[in-house]
């Protein structure tokens, strides 16, 4: 998928196209709602990426390091430096609450809001526990 100007599109602009779609825990299709997980997949898969999702997650996980190893199968690479656009941000919310959101600037993120019921755009909070970040990188084309 392609933006106006016919440049590829990006991680983030990718996921600014999902505001407003419904909530839905394991939800992978934003037709019939999505979670953080499913907005990350549809986000990846916007930009002809083939990202495959992890199962069996809760709203609330003790233990993430099964789930981790889905970043890099889906062409996700570790993210360095000040935080910046077009990144996955996996955030620690409280005792065992984890959450993925997708950088569209430095100081905005959207990300699929269980409370609210749908994905919205908001300001990051500076404050946030980011455990771990990734972003996308260049594909090489042979």
């Amino acid at each position: 998928m392609a933006s106006r100007d016919h440049r590829p599109l990006t991680l983030g602009q990718a996921a600014g196209r999902l505001v407003g779609c419904r909530f839905r825990l394991h939800g992978l299709d934003p037709a019939t709602g999505i979670d953080c997980v499913g907005l990350v997949h549809a986000s990846l898969a916007a930009i002809g990426r083939h990202p495959i999702p992890p199962r069996g997650y809760g709203l609330r996980n003790i233990a993430i390091d099964p789930w981790l190893v889905f970043a890099a199968s889906s062409g996700l690479a570790p993210a360095a430096g000040e935080p910046g656009n077009d990144e996955v941000l996996l955030a620690s919310l409280g005792y065992g609450q984890h959450h993925l959101m997708i950088t569209t600037g430095q100081d905005e993120i959207v990300h699929a809001h269980a409370g609210l019921g749908r994905v919205v755009r908001l300001p990051r909070d500076r404050a946030m526990s980011i455990l771990f970040r990734w972003h996308v990188p260049p594909t090489t084309e042979g």
